[in-house]
């Protein structure tokens, strides 16, 4: 079940995920897979936490969480396939920050 290696249920810390993604560079390549298959599980676990997705060409693809209190993370996703990628954001979703 894909939606089981994505995030269930994200830490109540958690107030923000923003994903950059390039749409045609390779080192999306796992990103943009990711958002494919995972993204609708995701959201829909998560109804209330604004997940944005954000295409640019030609930009290193990452992951920022944002936190309360304003404290915010970001990891790299380059060159992640799309199981690393959904490991990532499932560890920073379930971090308090």
């Amino acid at each position: 079940q894909m939606a089981s290696r994505a995030v269930t249920a994200a830490s109540t810390a958690l107030r923000e995920l923003r994903i950059h993604v390039c749409q045609k560079s390779a080192a999306s390549s796992g990103v943009r897979d990711f958002i494919t298959k995972q993204y609708a599980p995701l959201k829909k676990a998560n109804p209330n936490l604004p997940i944005l997705v954000r295409e640019c060409s030609g930009i290193s693809p990452r992951v920022f969480a944002r936190y309360e209190f304003g404290v915010e993370r970001f990891v790299s996703l380059e060159n992640l396939p799309e199981d690393k990628v959904a490991g990532v954001i499932r560890d920073l979703a379930s971090k308090s920050h």
